[in-house]
């Protein structure tokens, strides 16, 4: 999702396929779905104010999403991403000095003895290389800074109305909840002032807030029309472009993403072209130990993959072992 900034998107589509990088993004999509929210309804239709209620109602779940800690815990989950190269299926776990994430499946068979043998060797690589995990920490930070500029940006940069309410479902919000649905769109009299923001003046869509819990259930958003970064030098996003987050309630009650689907297609630099095209479902969820290290969160996983070993030896479900 990092197709909200312009100088961003060289490394989604090019980028590391280590699953480290994949967890970043999705912490720093999670923000932009609260941020897209308090954009939606901090504006109005017809240029009126919006109501007390809908500010304080966004106003309490932007803070509820930009937190979104979980009060602290540490999670472990599955991570299945497909793209146009094929798909893939990581162990995931977070940790005190980011996130750890071992392959254990890729285009539908299991890794091979050889392919095992050099998963392993990476994640000790860089668990023994605080330098290189000190950069991806540095990474993550310079993109939360990129998400708090948009944050500011986002009251002026879309107008909405109301659109009706939805049920909750699994991984979408909590299940029987009530959730309010909002549409919307670009305001014509934004004036981005940087590329960071330009996305926005393009895009239209909407957004499912659950009301009890403060916190976002769904968001798709779409291109409407090409958008263009440094006069069309820097690059463009085609019209027709989309993402669909949705979040709910897993392992303890905690809020996580459960789906992230992306695709969008320009051009970097005026003549490189660019396609971004992923779609990622989190499943498995469960706490974590608490202080783990990066390398205490390898080896967890790496137990973990070969308890999944012994299940599919054994005739078991394919599922995380307790």
């Amino acid at each position: 999702m990092r197709v909200a900034t312009a100088d961003q998107s060289v490394k989604l589509r090019s980028g590391s396929r280590s699953p480290e990088v994949n967890e970043m993004r999705r912490k720093w999509v999670r923000l932009i779905a609260a941020l897209t929210v308090a954009a939606a309804v901090g504006s109005s239709s017809g240029q009126q104010p919006a109501s007390n209620s809908l500010r304080e109602l966004v106003r309490q779940t932007t803070e509820n999403e930009i937190r979104g800690s979980n009060g602290g815990m540490k999670l472990m989950f599955k991570d299945h991403k497909e793209t146009a190269r094929g798909s893939q299926v990581n162990l995931m776990v977070e940790t005190s000095e980011g996130t750890a994430g071992l392959l254990i499946e890729s285009d539908g068979k299991p890794l091979t003895a050889q392919q095992r043998e050099a998963e392993e060797a990476r994640l000790r690589a860089l668990a023994n290389n605080p330098a290189e995990l000190k950069r991806t920490q540095k990474a993550e930070r310079e993109d939360t800074d990129r998400t708090i500029r948009i944050m500011r940006a986002l009251p002026d940069a879309f107008l909405y109305q109301a659109d009706g309410r939805e049920i909750g479902s699994q991984g979408v919000g909590v299940p029987g909840d009530e959730l309010v649905r909002l549409s919307f769109r670009s305001n014509p009299n934004y004036n981005p002032p940087s590329r960071t923001e330009q996305v926005l003046t393009g895009m239209r869509g909407y957004v499912l807030i659950d009301q009890r819990q403060k916190r976002i259930a769904k968001i798709d958003g779409t291109l409407f029309k090409d958008v263009t970064f440094g006069w069309g030098i820097f690059g463009r996003l085609d019209k027709g472009g989309r993402f669909v987050v949705q979040q709910g309630v897993v392992a303890d009650q905690a809020w996580e993403i459960t789906l992230m689907d992306v695709s969008f297609t320009g051009k970097e630099l005026l003549l490189k072209k660019l396609a971004i095209k992923s779609k990622e479902f989190f499943s498995d969820f469960r706490p974590a130990p608490p202080n783990l290290s990066f390398a205490q969160g390898v080896e967890l996983l790496k137990k973990q993959q070969a308890a999944l070993a012994d299940q599919a030896e054994n005739g078991g479900s394919h599922h995380s072992a307790n």
